[in-house]
C-alpha cells in the first residue's frame, strides 16, 4: 500500500451538501468531489457502515464510515463524533487506524481512514480459536505499543476489545474505533483525572465502570488490554456478560492500587 498521509485541512468537516447520493445521470457525489469512488460495504451498524472506496490521492483503497444523521443518536452527534475526530486527527501512530478526512454533509458525516484489509482480531480467534505464541506475543505488544502512544499524548480509548483491533494486509494490529476516547487526559501533578462516562463492552470493562464509580480511564483501558490478551491465548472471553448481575460478582470490586 502507497503511504498514505492526512492533511490539517482535511481534518475539519467540510459542509457539501450536493449531490449525496449517486444516482446514474445526476451529479457527482459527495465523496466523488473529494476523490473517493465507494465500493463495497465491510461493516454496518445501527446508525453507521463502513465501506471500502478508492481514494484518487492517496492511489490506494481506503475505509469510509458513514454516520446518518437522522438514525445517530443526538449526544453521539453533538459529543462523541465529535470528540472523536478531535482526537484521531492528531494521532499518528503504526499501530493506530490513520484518520484521513472528514466531510460532513445536511445527511451524513463521512470518516475517510486507512484500511485495514485482514479484518479484526475477532474475526481471526473465531477462525483459528488457538492463537500460537509467536503470534500472540507479537499482536499483544503491538497493541501495548498502540496504546501507550495514545496515553503519552494524553488520550484514552476506552473500548479496546478485540472487535476494534483490525489487521492490515502484513496481519499488524491497528487500534481503531475511536468514537469514546478523550484527548488531554494526562495527570496534573502526579493526579490522573478521572472519568464518569460508563462506557465500553461489559465483558472488558474494569470493575469500576461496571459498578458505575468515577474511574481512571488509563487504568481502564490497561484492564480491557488484559482481556484482550486472555481471548488471544485461551480463545474466549475470561467473563460472561450475557448477564450482567453475574459479572459483577464475579469480577473484582476494584482495580488493586499499584497493580499496573
Amino acid at each position: 500500500m502507497k503511504n498514505m498521509k492526512s492533511n490539517k485541512n482535511d481534518a475539519a468537516t467540510t459542509p457539501d451538501t450536493q449531490g449525496e447520493d449517486p444516482v446514474p445521470g445526476r451529479k457527482t457525489t459527495v465523496l466523488e468531489n473529494h476523490g473517493y469512488t465507494l465500493g463495497r460495504t465491510i461493516g454496518s451498524g445501527s446508525y453507521a457502515t463502513v465501506k471500502v472506496a478508492r481514494s484518487e490521492r492517496h492511489e490506494c483503497d481506503v475505509a469510509v464510515k458513514i454516520v446518518s444523521k437522522f438514525q445517530a443518536p443526538a449526544d453521539y452527534l453533538k459529543k462523541f463524533l465529535p470528540r472523536e475526530i478531535e482526537v484521531v486527527k492528531g494521532l499518528k501512530h503504526q499501530n493506530l487506524i490513520r484518520f484521513l478526512q472528514a466531510i460532513e454533509t445536511t445527511h451524513r458525516v463521512y470518516i475517510v481512514m486507512e484500511l485495514a484489509e485482514n479484518g479484526s482480531l475477532l474475526d481471526i480467534i473465531r477462525r483459528d480459536t488457538y492463537i500460537d505464541e509467536v503470534r500472540a506475543s507479537r499482536w499483544f505488544q503491538q497493541l501495548v505499543d498502540g496504546v501507550d502512544y495514545c496515553h503519552e499524548n494524553g488520550v484514552v480509548h476506552r473500548d479496546i476489545k478485540c472487535d476494534n483491533l483490525l489487521m492490515d494486509i502484513d496481519d499488524n494490529i491497528k487500534l481503531s474505533d475511536f468514537g469514546f476516547a478523550r484527548g488531554h487526559m494526562k495527570p496534573r501533578n502526579g493526579v490522573a483525572p478521572l472519568s464518569d462516562t460508563f462506557c465500553g463492552s461489559y465483558a472488558y470493562a474494569s470493575p469500576e465502570i461496571l459498578r458505575q464509580v468515577p474511574y481512571e480511564p488509563q487504568l481502564s483501558d490497561i484492564w480491557s488490554m488484559g482481556v484482550v490478551l486472555y481471548a488471544i491465548v485461551f480463545g474466549r472471553l475470561p467473563f460472561d456478560d450475557t448477564n450482567y448481575n453475574h459479572l459483577l460478582k464475579v469480577s473484582p470490586r476494584h482495580i488493586q492500587p499499584g497493580i499496573f
